[in-house]
């Protein structure tokens, strides 16, 4: 069997486990996304949830949190974990919307890497589900994990070379909604430590069970 044909099993049987591929996390615009994602490192998509709630009622657009105080902005993220480096990033990142991009998040994926506590995973993230520019897969901590079980990815942990494994092998139509079925299925049953390998929607094409 080849990575494609793989890759179209794992595509086809996460589809029927989870037919609501979207983002766990809520927003309404790009830029309430791209600080709910920096809030979300280290912390679970639940919390960040509601957190921002109250976040982004005080401060309803990019020109209002770009003016915030980051010890204001600090005082409402602490719950998240790492509010002071969090709060630092989203401060600047708002910033620079504001004063280089008119309040608007870019489309392009350089661009959006240079927003201050923006990484590959954020910036295909918004690509993917803000922009639906295909092509991109969202190399989330599951998703390597996961590929790597399967034996579609080589096994490395390095977000770049996972997108540049897995790009070739998914309908670029797919490659979004995969890793956010990759992300639940991480989540619900193939955890790091202790997967629930009989409860495995994948487990006939899993090296990590058969090896085990």
């Amino acid at each position: 069997m080849t990575k494609q044909e793989l890759a179209a099993i794992c595509i086809a049987r996460l589809k029927a486990e989870y037919p609501d591929s979207d983002c766990t996390l809520d927003y309404d615009h790009a830029w309430q996304l791209l600080v709910s994602v920096r809030l979300a490192a280290q912390c679970t998509d639940a919390r960040v949830n509601v957190v921002v709630q109250e976040l982004f009622a005080k401060y309803p657009g990019v020109k209002e949190l770009a003016a915030a105080d980051p010890a204001d902005i600090e005082a409402i993220v602490k719950p998240c974990g790492l509010g002071h480096s969090k709060a630092r990033d989203i401060s600047a990142c708002m910033r620079m919307l504001h004063d280089r991009y008119d309040c608007h998040v870019p489309d392009d994926f350089n661009a959006l890497l240079a927003l201050p506590g923006v990484g590959r995973k954020t910036a295909n993230l918004i690509l993917g589900d803000v922009y639906h520019t295909p092509g991109v897969v969202v190399a989330d901590t599951h998703c390597i994990r996961i590929t790597g079980r399967l034996g579609l990815t080589d096994g490395t942990k390095d977000p770049a070379k996972v997108e540049e494994q897995l790009r070739p092998i998914l309908p670029p139509e797919e490659s979004n909604d995969f890793c956010h079925r990759m992300v639940l299925h991480g989540r619900a049953v193939c955890m790091a430590r202790k997967p629930d390998c009989p409860n495995c929607t994948l487990r006939p094409w899993c090296d990590f069970y058969t090896k085990s």
